[in-house]
């Protein structure tokens, strides 16, 4: 027979297991982290390669830029200029690039995080892969605090999904998700104690990071085949513009992973 000091040890670990993490981010994940609590999931500010390892592709006029995190159209204003962006895109399958390791991308949009990197006001999906198993997570973010889901929206592979971030002020914001195929929407409002500047509106696909206190790495990316934002516009207080003109970014990480092209309203973003 049991003591009870046995009984209530046994109750107490099935419950550590059953609850491993009260974090937003990490609720819907907890499986896939085998309740690693004290890990946190942050876009960042894009990261620049200075000097590219392909130097052909480098010299193209119509990919200037790399990153070893963003890929995508980014729009640059010298001035306090862009107070919401929008964008359409159908969430991808993401397949292995190999190995054991769970693998992710991210498709969102957002204000800031280029020319001006000290906030970022974004939300998007994550889409990630294990095994055979795939899983995708809707997200909101004010960086630099880190990201938190949407709790209890769903997302599956498929989907039609429209992300808006706009700007009250430069320490406040309203970040919405809807999934057109499902017809249901979320909206956050938002604050920091960092200062948008406005001079930055974005479509970025991402390989986001994860973190441990400060110990912050890339999570291994995805193949997410390809993510096309449709109907995108960013809204000044002269009127709506396109990306016509965008800064456009590919991800380098040791070789080329992407290729971006944008057209009228449309920026697409091919995994390579």
């Amino acid at each position: 027979m049991f003591s009870a000091a046995f009984l209530v040890q046994a109750l107490l670990a099935s419950a550590v297991f059953a609850f491993p993490s009260s974090k937003e981010r990490l609720a819907s994940r907890r499986a896939r982290r085998s309740g690693d609590v004290a890990r946190t999931r942050q876009s960042k500010p894009v990261n620049v390669v200075t000097s590219p390892q392909v130097a052909a592709i480098a010299g193209n006029a119509s990919h200037p830029e790399f990153s070893s995190n963003w890929a995508g159209a980014v729009l640059v204003a010298s001035t306090a200029t862009y107070k919401s962006v929008t964008g359409t895109f159908t969430v991808p399958t993401p397949k292995s690039t190999g190995g054991s390791q769970e693998q992710c991308a991210s498709a969102w949009v957002g204000i800031d995080g280029d020319t001006c990197d000290t906030a970022i006001l974004q939300t998007g999906v994550d889409f990630c892969v294990s095994g055979s198993a795939t899983s995708f997570d809707a997200w909101y973010e004010f960086f630099p605090a880190d990201s938190f889901d949407f709790s209890g929206f769903s997302v599956s592979a498929g989907d039609s999904i429209t992300v808006t971030a706009t700007v009250i002020s430069t320490t406040e914001g309203t970040l919405t998700i809807k999934n057109n195929s499902k017809g249901t929407t979320a909206t956050k409002t938002v604050t920091s104690s960092s200062r948008l500047c406005e001079t930055n509106a974005e479509w970025i696909v991402e390989d986001f990071e994860e973190c441990e206190g400060n110990d912050c790495e890339l999570v291994p990316f995805a193949n997410f085949g390809t993510v096309e934002f449709t109907s995108a516009s960013a809204t000044t207080s002269s009127g709506t513009v396109t990306p016509a003109g965008a800064t456009i970014f590919d991800i380098e990480q040791n070789s080329v992973l992407t290729s971006v092209s944008q057209s009228g309203s449309t920026v697409t973003v091919e995994f390579v």
